[in-house]
């Protein structure tokens, strides 16, 4: 990814901040915007009171409050991402589980690694690629051209290569074959006809099918993984053991029983850390049809 002049001044600029500035600074503007956008605020309350039944109003919004708060960590450690290196990294990044990803990349069929928008997901790509070995990174193109080249930049700069995930089937089927890493996030909102509806916090929430297709097609082993951030500002990386696949012959049945386990990895990590996870979104946006 070439890095063009307006994603070097901003890099340079933000980079040039410490990062306990940074984080005091991104944290003050997240919060203000906690209270300025009622819409997003009230999505995020409405979603963990509807996870959280037995948690009072005051939890509630704390949890709210801690997820602005990492979202603002989470813009302002970007920016430390293209000064880490396979000698450094150590110092803001802890790694465990890592013999899952080294023996799953023994059985030279790739690796499908998933995960969601939890803790610090830009910087688990990282440690991916500095722990291990580079991967591709498959994401949706920003609709602003700078930000999609600052990003993008970033994310590549440790040797990853994004990738964008409309019409990416091929290339995915190519780097598995390679024995690539394919890092997917499958925590959004999917589309009635790209996915499955499973239990997410006891609502159906649709969920894309891409992971468990893939799987059930080549047969790479299934992995979790995710960043969290740790009480003293670091991060650990966990690289979850190797998911098992249910194939029963039935496709329709395997998809939407292999997308269930994933998508319950994902929520017992949630259940544990909510205020490290992504709740402004719409995930339960795409509703059941009607059966009438």
């Amino acid at each position: 990814m070439k890095k063009n002049i307006s994603t070097s001044i901003i890099l340079a600029i933000f980079g040039a901040i410490p990062r306990i500035m940074r984080r005091k600074i991104c944290i003050a503007l997240f919060l203000l915007f906690y209270h300025v956008s009622a819409r997003r605020r009230l999505i995020a309350i409405h979603n963990i009171k509807l996870a959280f039944p037995e948690k009072n109003m005051d939890e509630i919004i704390g949890i709210a409050k801690g997820v602005y708060r990492n979202m603002a960590i989470v813009a302002a450690d970007f920016f430390d991402i293209p000064r880490l290196t396979p000698d450094n990294y150590h110092d803001l990044i802890v790694v465990e589980g890592i013999e899952h990803c080294r023996r799953a990349l023994e059985k030279n069929k790739g690796v499908l690694m998933f995960g969601s928008h939890f803790g610090n997901w830009e910087l688990g790509a990282i440690a991916l690629s500095l722990a291990v070995k580079p991967g591709i990174v498959i994401y949706r193109i920003l609709d602003n051209p700078v930000l999609e080249n600052v990003v993008t930049w970033v994310r590549s700069c440790t040797g990853n290569i994004p990738l964008a995930k409309e019409f990416a089937m091929r290339s995915m089927l190519r780097h598995l074959k390679k024995n690539d890493i394919l890092g997917i996030l499958i925590d959004q909102n999917a589309s009635v006809a790209e996915g499955v509806f499973v239990d997410f916090f006891g609502r159906p929430a649709c969920t894309t099918t891409g992971l468990a297709l893939l799987a059930l097609h080549t047969g790479a082993p299934v992995l979790p993984g995710y960043a969290l951030r740790l009480d003293d500002g670091r991060y650990r990386f966990v690289f979850g053991e190797e998911v098992e696949l249910v194939r029963t012959g039935d496709r329709d049945h395997d998809v939407l029983v292999n997308t269930q386990n994933f998508t319950r990895i994902i929520e017992d990590t949630v259940r544990k850390y909510p205020d490290q996870w992504l709740w402004v979104h719409q995930r339960w946006k795409t509703t059941l049809p009607s059966q009438d």
